[in-house]
């Protein structure tokens, strides 16, 4: 029996010998069902159409105010099912609120969730809402996206093939920086200035590849394009690498100097001692692009007002997974323990 992480998401490990052997009774429209690393099912729903979903929980946090906590919640459910290349369209969450939640505040909260998903096109279709003894935040409920559309279009973390350039938008840690810079402005501004603090808030609403992967998508797909889309959330960049190249079946070779790092974000991880490379980053789209299409997906990006570097290229299996930096090449190995979580618990402990 392999052993359950004292806290977060179980591992890979955990996932294939507890759950992926026992899941309920086989389907043959199921075209892509639970797999590690993998945020997105996809479902035939008609010759030729398809149904892509993912679920995860409702995330929020009081702190940052109801209505901008709901949007980053929204945003985080909708940024995985983007990364099928599908645009979202419905929603059914089920929101398990704390009792402590007041009137004023769930009206709040709910307006903020219906103005995000009225602004991505998504339709709520159903759910449930109540206020329970034993619920507290930032986890209240769990939710589940649905996107539409044709069967040659979608695309999944396994499609990944060797010669692809592997592509990143706006940099590393971006939800770690954001995050800090919501919730510890003024400390912020006192240990990096006023500038880079207030550039640090700002990525809060960067914090969704929704845009991202729609746009990327939109200049083709699978041998047009795009092969394959992830989002950098747990353990960053070099997370989320890993797990492409894991799903995919491939080797890569990752250029760490290619990495977009921003100045605020720089500054906010030396503050709190953390490596942007491995920080927990919503907002970050890693994606693999077939070569002679890649600088199109550049341009397109460019276009749209999101900044994104080519960092790196897919190989065969047999050569392994890479990372190059000022220190020659070593592994690439997948960092197992985001450091953003120890870090804002000291943060919130014992201030910055």
């Amino acid at each position: 029996m392999v052993e359950l992480p004292a806290v977060g998401k179980i591992s890979p490990e955990v996932f294939e010998s507890l759950i992926y052997p026992r899941l309920g009774r086989a389907r043959q429209e199921v075209l892509v069902g639970p797999r590690s690393g993998v945020d997105v099912a996809v479902v035939r729903t008609a010759p030729g159409r398809v149904m892509a979903t993912t679920t995860d929980p409702v995330f929020v946090v009081p702190q940052y105010g109801f209505r901008r906590a709901a949007w980053f919640a929204i945003h985080i459910l909708a940024s995985d099912v983007a990364t099928s290349g599908l645009p979202p369209a419905y929603l059914s969450i089920d929101l398990n609120l704390p009792l402590e939640i007041e009137e004023q505040e769930i009206v709040e909260l709910w307006d903020g969730m219906h103005q995000a998903c009225a602004e991505l096109g998504i339709a709520v279709i159903s759910g449930h809402t109540g206020r329970y003894e034993g619920c507290a935040y930032p986890m209240v409920g769990g939710a589940t996206v649905i996107a539409v559309g044709d069967e040659e279009r979608y695309v999944t973390p396994e499609m990944a093939r060797p010669g692809d350039a592997l592509i990143c938008t706006k940099g590393a840690a971006i939800e770690a920086t954001g995050l800090f810079g919501a919730t510890f402005p003024e400390r912020l501004s006192e240990r990096i200035g006023p500038e880079l603090a207030s550039a640090a808030e700002e990525l809060f609403y960067q914090m969704s590849v929704v845009r991202d992967a729609l746009v990327a998508a939109s200049v083709g797909v699978r041998q047009d394009g795009v092969t394959a889309m992830h989002d950098a959330t747990e353990c960053g960049v070099l997370g989320g690498v890993f797990e492409i190249a894991q799903a995919s079946g491939v080797g890569v070779r990752l250029d760490e100097g290619a990495v977009i790092v921003r100045p605020e974000v720089e500054a906010v991880c030396q503050t709190v001692g953390i490596d942007p490379l491995s920080a927990i980053s919503e907002g970050t789209l890693l994606a693999t692009v077939r070569p002679h299409r890649a600088d199109a997906v550049i341009g397109k990006l460019g276009e749209a007002g999101i900044a994104a570097s080519v960092i790196g290229e897919i190989m065969p299996q047999e050569r392994g997974m890479v990372r190059t930096g000022r220190g020659g090449d070593r592994p690439l190995v997948h960092p197992r323990v985001d450091p953003f979580w120890a870090a804002f618990g000291r943060a919130v402990e014992k201030g910055l």
